[in-house]
């Protein structure tokens, strides 16, 4: 399918790419060549003018990453509790401060993060242990989804993903709903990234997540599964494999956990009854 505004940002605003001049070796003949290149920077994240993190991420949808992240990293219960969002560019990368309600920001005080989180972290630097490996409440149980409906939200994936097209160097995540049609997508070069700016975008729209399913072009890691579930959301397909930590917590948190998700197959590792085969 192609991309359409609903799904990803038109072509203009694509800034997620630079151009580079290359040596391209084909066949034992090589040639001058411009390839196009994921653009990766720093995001300094601020709440209420404190500093909190320092994220490599690609500068595309800022605005849904930062909401996404703050209701992910559960910073915020939420999206209306971040009352603003100011995004400046510099010439290193982008500041981002939010605001948040003064008992939320004495709450992430204890919460600040002491190193640089790179593009493929999730929780890099959090100085507490039992701050990574919290868990999210349950996630209330919706429709089961066909594996059809899988497999058409899979088979559309790649046509999505504009930035991929034209680098091969981000990952993505999307929403589809219960009928494999897809509703939104983010891509980053970091898969905790791409999955925090889908939240951001989901709640920006008011995204019923009972009424839906997650795509992830990654792994499932265990914070791919937190993020997920601390937003709600209790469908999960990677087109890789779950850790397993992930495992663990899908199982507690309720989530349906599906991995290696290509095609017509997959592999269910949790909460099974909600993926059955048959029609749509």
């Amino acid at each position: 399918m192609a991309t359409s505004p609903a799904i990803g940002k038109h072509s203009e605003d694509r800034a997620g790419s630079v151009h580079r001049r290359v040596l391209r070796v084909r066949d034992g003949t090589s040639s001058v060549d411009v390839d196009a290149v994921a653009s990766e920077v720093p995001l300094a994240l601020s709440y209420n003018g404190e500093s909190f993190a320092v994220m490599m991420a690609t500068p595309l949808d800022l605005e849904d990453f930062a909401l996404g992240f703050s209701l992910s990293e559960a910073i915020i219960c939420s999206a209306d509790e971040l009352s603003g969002i100011d995004v400046h560019a510099h010439l290193e990368g982008f500041a981002i401060d939010m605001r948040i309600p003064q008992a939320r920001a004495e709450m992430l005080a204890s919460r600040a993060r002491n190193v640089t989180g790179n593009s493929g972290c999730g929780l890099c630097g959090t100085r507490e242990l039992e701050q990574v490996l919290r868990h999210p409440a349950p996630v209330a149980h919706g429709q089961a989804l066909r594996a059809t409906a899988l497999q058409r939200g899979l088979a559309a994936l790649g046509a999505a993903q504009p930035l991929n097209q034209a680098t091969g160097a981000t990952h993505a995540a999307a929403w589809a709903g219960m009928d494999g049609q897809l509703v939104l997508l983010r891509e980053d070069v970091g898969r905790h990234n791409a999955l925090d700016k889908l939240i951001g975008a989901m709640a920006q729209s008011r995204i019923e997540v009972a009424n839906g399913f997650l795509i992830l072009t990654s792994r499932a890691s265990y914070e791919m599964v937190q993020k997920a579930a601390t937003f709600g959301i209790g469908m999960i397909a990677a087109i890789s494999a779950p850790t397993a930590l992930a495992i663990h917590f899908a199982e507690a948190c309720g989530v349906t956990l599906v991995g290696f998700a290509r095609g017509t197959s997959h592999v269910i590792y949790t909460h099974a009854q909600r993926l059955i085969s048959g029609e749509s």
